[in-house]
């Protein structure tokens, strides 16, 4: 049974079904937030609803609600949807054991999550209590009342919104999915004044609809920052990965006016990722979103500017400005400039796979899309450490994975540690020397054809579900002719400039480029768009901290 004091202060509810556990983050709240709020601590679903109704009938505030996901009878959404009944206005967390991202995304359709916690949390200094001092502070701030969300209607099998429900998830915003033949769809649809021709419709949090919106336009309704506050800036980032948000990070904490400006979502390819387990510091893992989120709030912490859905096309020196144009038409300017623009999935080329991108063909982890995969056969195109972790990520509920590799072995490209993972997982099989050569479907993915490469032989399999993780295409084709490239178009740096020892054509300077530099004096690069990078999280993100450092020296010299 939930224990509550019988002060009248607001409260905050944790619930887990662990004592231990249970008794570990009360403790933790109380030593922060104890002296201004009444924790109220449950150990079942059951337990924690019926205290919520007392403190309803009592009058009682509650600020913030703290579920475990993995409890037995009812589970962290199932109770935090009866919650949202109770104390619609109250924020909600779900602590999950380990990077469980399939069951955020399903608690943010579901029940408005606000953010999602991996168990442990120690030290709560850095990662429980900055949490929920933003929880508390946007609660007060909205006077108590709900918080209302986004509202998405369209088409499962559907690309557009595939895209809708990827781009809201991705960047963090609350979203409820309504399939177009709900009750609840059509009379969103009939209040928007549309007939369900075309879709998706978003309506948004102050009730506005929007018809097919374009990424631009969503992410301005929903709330993400389009426009620079300024014309001129120390440094511009280019690109939401780990290389920019890195750059970012340690751009604004020195001091730089610093913005970052990212395509589609924070997180880069990282940012898709299930769950990543070599990277410093995280022992038991970390998802691509928690890793991204934290980073993108820290760089908002030091003031970085983080603009959404803006698409960089092109990029000129005037004098000692460097000028980034958008696809607008619109320009801003900075004394230097980090290219972070990393790399997208190549596309694979085989009949019928264009047609049916976005409606059970994938490229990259769609992870929005992972709950629709429970009990079912899903084949993933690739070999390195992406395709992996997808792997195991979605053999969690599907009843088979099938990995599809051109190579001999897995070993080449994939990390040893994913290898013996995917080994030990019994339902995720793995077939070299395998290429899709077709995919069939009428609106939605039916059936692969896959080729032995050594016999040239043919299967068809029955498919609903593929995702494709091959190659590294750099996003540089707008620099063509602004910074040199070596023939694949990822851009060249540092000493990859003056390989017989003199500088690059154009070259005014009376020194060679620095390490990060390219071949435009202030322009540098990070991360996975540089030639021969490593290709990891961890040495993207410090390539992005190096190049803040060289960013320095330039300006000193300039």
């Amino acid at each position: 049974m939930a224990q509550a004091a019988d002060t009248a202060r607001t409260v905050i509810l944790t619930v887990d079904d662990d004592p231990g556990v249970s008794r570990a983050v009360a403790r933790d709240l109380r030593r922060r937030y104890g002296a201004s709020y009444r924790i109220v601590r449950a150990e079942s679903g059951e337990s924690a609803l019926e205290a919520l109704r007392e403190l309803k009938l009592r009058g009682d505030l509650v600020a913030v609600i703290l579920a475990d996901y993995r409890m037995p009878q009812m589970n962290g959404i199932e109770f935090l949807e009866q919650a949202l009944d109770v104390y619609p206005g109250a924020r909600r967390v779900l602590l999950t054991a380990y990077a469980d991202t399939n069951a955020a995304i399903d608690a943010i359709n579901v029940v408005d999550l606000d953010h999602y916690l991996l168990k442990p949390w120690d030290p709560p200094e850095e990662k429980l209590y900055p949490v929920l001092d933003d929880l508390l502070q946007s609660w007060r701030a909205s006077d108590h009342r709900p918080v209302p969300s986004t509202k998405v209607v369209g088409h499962r099998w559907s690309a557009r919104s595939s895209d809708v429900r990827e781009f809201l998830a991705r960047n963090q915003v609350p979203y409820r999915w309504y399939s177009a033949d709900e009750p609840e769809a059509r009379r969103l649809l009939a209040a928007a004044g549309q007939d369900g021709s075309r879709l998706p419709l978003v309506i948004t949090p102050d009730g506005v609809p929007l018809v097919e919106p374009e990424a631009p336009e969503l992410a301005a309704r929903v709330g993400l920052a389009t426009t620079p506050t300024a014309e001129f800036y120390d440094l511009v980032v280019i690109g939401g990965g780990p290389a920019g948000l890195g750059a970012a990070v340690y751009g604004a904490s020195e001091g730089l006016r610093t913005v970052l400006v990212e395509r589609s979502a924070t997180g880069g390819q990282a940012g898709q990722s299930s769950r990543i387990e070599n990277y410093l510091g995280f022992p038991d893992g970390v998802s691509g979103a928690q890793l991204t989120d934290r980073a993108r709030r820290q760089a908002a912490k030091f003031g970085a500017e983080i603009l959404t859905a803006r698409e960089v096309t092109g990029l000129e020196v005037n004098g000692a400005a460097r000028v980034v144009r958008f696809s607008d038409g619109s320009a801003v300017a900075a004394h230097s400039v980090i290219l972070a623009t990393g790399v997208s999935y190549r596309q694979l080329d085989a009949p019928g796979l264009t047609e049916l991108t976005g409606c059970g063909v994938f490229y990259g982890s769609a992870l929005t899309e992972a709950s629709g995969c429970q009990g079912q056969d899903v084949y993933i195109v690739g070999g390195a450490n992406s395709a992996g972790q997808a792997a195991m990520y979605l053999a969690r509920g599907a009843k088979s994975v099938t990995l599809l590799v051109r190579g001999e072995s897995l070993a080449a490209s994939m990390s040893h540690y994913l290898i013996q993972q995917i080994e030990q997982a019994p339902n995720i099989s793995v077939r070299c020397g395998t290429a899709v050569d077709a995919a069939h479907g009428t609106g939605h993915l039916e059936r692969l054809t896959l080729r032995d490469l050594a016999t040239g032989r043919t299967e068809p399999v029955d498919a609903q579900w593929l995702f494709v993780f091959i190659g590294a295409a750099p996003r540089t084709d707008w620099l063509d002719g602004t910074v040199l490239r070596d023939e694949r178009g990822f851009i060249l740096a540092g000493p990859d400039l003056t390989p017989d020892g003199r500088p690059p054509a154009g070259w005014e300077l009376d020194r060679p480029p620095y390490h990060l530099e390219t071949s435009v004096p202030g322009v540098f690069v990070a991360g996975d768009a540089r030639a021969e990078s490593a290709k990891r999280v961890a040495s993207a993100v410090g390539e992005g901290a190096m190049a803040v450092m060289l960013v320095h020296r330039y300006l000193e010299q300039s």
